[in-house]
């Protein structure tokens, strides 16, 4: 079983704001793993895209305060996971959703490639929804062993 070295989880609203706040608590976080230049950048960036699709699509027209929940663990392997969710209306067709250009949001807005995003800068990416009850995206990264590290 892999051994988590170290674990945060943040509960930031639903703010477009929010997303810069999130990219620089997952680096500070995987800093103490030195990863790579391109290893940090990658999971900024799908951690920003993530963050975004709940900002922009998931609390669509709800009223009052509404949030995204952000869950990372770094685990001995180098391995580190980060999970997003939310609350907010959810996703009746995954693999629909998944598909290039598709966008629940304006088209002259939105590229809708986030996921195909998400999937481009992680080692793998689950998507887990329920209709009405909201949405869960849990991805993965392998970080490269250290130089002069066994």
């Amino acid at each position: 079983m892999k051994r988590i070295i170290n674990e945060m989880k943040l509960r930031l609203p639903a703010d477009s704001r929010n997303e810069a706040v999130a990219r620089s608590c997952i680096s500070a976080f995987v800093a103490e793993a030195n990863p790579t230049v391109e290893e940090l950048c990658d999971l900024r960036c799908a951690l920003s895209e993530a963050v975004t699709n709940c900002i922009v699509h998931a609390y669509r027209g709800r009223e009052g305060l509404c949030y995204v929940y952000i869950s990372a663990r770094l685990y001995e392997t180098r391995e580190v996971t980060l999970e997003i969710s939310d609350n907010g209306c959810g996703i009746e067709d995954i693999e629909r959703a998944r598909a290039p250009m598709f966008t629940t949001g304006d088209p002259t807005e939105r590229c809708g490639m986030g996921f195909l995003v998400m999937d481009s800068f992680t080692d793998s990416l689950t998507v887990k929804s329920r209709p009405g009850k909201g949405t869960t995206v849990l991805m993965r990264k392998i970080l490269a062993p250290v130089q002069g590290e066994k």
